[in-house]
């Protein structure tokens, strides 16, 4: 049976999972990148390194993330959501977002490219310089999102 996921599901699949995909576009190229991400009910929270991604979000914030939970060929969630694209630039604001995002992240086993020993290491200094540089944490302000489903 394949049907669509109402508000309250959706919500449900972005705060279930970690690992989602962030879809933007630059002079007709679309780049899509796998992403680890926490969820908070109004936006999407994240971190990444400056590269390719971050400077055609600086560029075109209007971006799409998607999450799918898959269990079977005949079982499973998707979710689609489209948004923009803010960096956390205020030191106290990036220190919480980073927090919420270790928080969640930190008791899963995630790849390596999530950054989560980088990113406590990187809360660590700032208590001490709250300006330290490190990696570009960012979220996505969600203004519209649907859900697909098929459930045997």
């Amino acid at each position: 049976m394949l049907g669509k996921l109402n508000d309250e599901e959706i919500d449900q699949v972005l705060a279930n999972n970690v690992t989602g995909r962030i879809g933007c576009q630059e002079n007709g190229k679309v780049y899509i990148v796998p992403v680890s991400y926490a969820f908070n009910d109004t936006y999407v929270v994240a971190h990444s390194q400056v590269g390719m991604k971050i400077e055609i979000m600086r560029k075109h914030p209007q971006v799409c993330f998607q999450v799918d939970e898959i269990t079977g060929l005949t079982n499973w969630r998707s979710v689609i959501c489209w948004g923009d694209y803010e960096e956390i630039v205020n030191s106290r604001e990036r220190y919480y977002a980073m927090k919420f995002l270790v928080g969640r992240l930190s008791h899963l086993k995630v790849s390596e490219t999530a950054g989560v020993e980088r990113m406590h290491e990187e809360m660590a200094k700032q208590h001490i310089l709250p300006n330290t540089a490190g990696p570009v944490v960012y979220r996505i302000r969600i203004h519209e999102k649907t859900g697909r489903y098929e459930k045997e």
